[in-house]
């Protein structure tokens, strides 16, 4: 993805041995990419087979929209798609059948593993296909002795107990679901991470072998996120006061995102800016935690929590701020906030953690704040919001998400890494 992480085969002299790969893109130029492009379009599809989590937009999670995108654009790159999943019946209603909940997501747990079983039986016996494609280990365990002799591809989409235990899971629990993870990943053939940063947590936490990680982005719907309106017509659709800088942040409200500090870096910007305005939209265990700290401080003319909107909004907010923020203090793999805020035509400052700075740093090094903390934060947005700081123009944000993120070049990527895992086992 960036020019700073080498492209290509494994044994080039230019890589060192076990270096993790990045996925060459369908953007990327040059005759040997376009013939590869060509050849790859003249193969016979390849059937994958995909375990996810939930159905989106039954949940928002980022898995499950990345699995929902996925499963949507894999089909023009060459890629037949069936799958399961926890949830309702939209699953199968929106696919024609294709992607098939085996239970509901709020089942008790032995009962969704004994189903996903079940379905994952019956699914494999109507037909075979070429790869497995896990997006959550869970699902994916009481399985894993029907899919050994397939090859199979774990898109790590984060350290699921690491993430848990940071936002107050028992240590006993966080455990069994580490050893989970650990079980899954050992079987599978190839990995997709996210972010090189991703790639290391694979490789430091669960022991798996670097020359095994594949690196793709996450991926977003461009054209949805490119609302024809400016700014001001956006803040008006959504009642929005037109005459005040907005900063905007998206975030599930649980103690690793960084929002305290975020909220505390507010009184220091509105010295400065007297007028600036926080928008904090989603929801989580620390709401009324943060509405409390937002009345402490006296913030509530320069604070808001929304809630969660409803998904169609999300271009509009995006469109609506001047700036937004992802003020993450641990375990952000990717961020699918950062480029669905540059797809709006709206920068995004974020903190320099996991892999926050990959997904910026090569459209403007000035999108990464030096540390995360409130201090990083107050600094970064008064520069912003007081024209201090040069930001990337909304053109070059939306062009740079089209080429790199947009969901057609990254399904082109994992449908390599696809192949690469079925070549390996021919």
């Amino acid at each position: 993805m960036t020019a700073r992480l080498a492209i290509g085969d494994l044994t080039a002299p230019h890589h060192p041995p076990g270096a993790l790969r990045v996925q060459p893109g369908a953007n990327d130029a040059g005759p040997e990419t376009l013939a590869a492009q060509l050849a790859q379009a003249a193969r016979p599809p390849l059937s994958a087979f995909q375990i996810g989590m939930h159905w989106f937009p039954e949940r928002a999670g980022g898995l499950d929209r990345m699995y929902h995108a996925l499963t949507g654009a894999l089909p023009a790159a060459g890629v037949e798609v069936r799958g399961m999943l926890a949830g309702s019946g939209a699953a199968a209603a929106d696919t024609h059948g294709a992607i098939k909940a085996f239970a509901p997501a709020d089942a008790s747990v032995p009962m969704r593993l004994l189903r996903a079983r079940r379905t994952l039986r019956a699914m494999l016996a109507q037909e075979k296909p070429d790869v497995i494609a896990s997006h959550f280990a869970l699902y994916t365990l009481p399985g894993l002795d029907l899919i050994r002799d397939y090859p199979t591809v774990m898109h790590f989409h984060g350290p699921w107990a690491a993430e848990n235990q940071a936002e107050g899971v028992a240590d006993a629990a966080s455990r069994i679901q580490h050893r989970v993870e650990a079980a899954v990943y050992a079987r599978c053939r190839l990995h997709i991470v996210l972010s090189m940063a991703f790639g290391r947590v694979l490789q430091t936490r669960y022991g798996v072998d670097p020359a095994r990680i594949r690196i793709v982005p996450g991926c977003v719907d461009a054209a949805r996120f490119n609302v024809p309106m400016d700014r001001r017509a956006a803040r008006q659709a959504l009642n929005l006061p037109t005459d005040r800088p907005i900063v905007l942040t998206l975030r599930r409200l649980v103690r690793r995102m960084g929002l305290e500090d975020l909220i505390d870096a507010m009184a220091s910007v509105r010295r400065s800016v007297p007028d600036a305005l926080l928008l904090i939209v989603g929801r989580g265990t620390l709401d009324t935690e943060l509405r409390e700290r937002v009345a402490a401080i006296g913030l509530q003319d320069h604070v808001r929590l929304l809630g969660a909107l409803p998904d169609a909004q999300l271009p509009l907010i995006y469109r609506a701020a001047d700036v937004s923020v992802v003020p993450t203090l641990s375990l952000e793999g990717f961020g699918l906030t950062t480029v669905e805020s540059l797809a709006a035509g709206t920068p995004v400052l974020v903190t320099p953690v996991g892999g926050l700075p990959e997904a910026v740093r090569d459209l403007s090094e000035a999108l990464v704040l030096p540390s995360s903390g409130m201090s990083a934060l107050a600094a970064g947005l008064t520069d912003a919001l007081r024209g201090n700081l040069r930001l990337p123009d909304a053109y070059a944000c939306r062009r740079y998400v089209r080429e790199r993120f947009d969901v057609p070049v990254i399904a082109a990527k994992v449908a390599q890494v696809y192949r690469e895992a079925v070549n390996q086992c021919e």
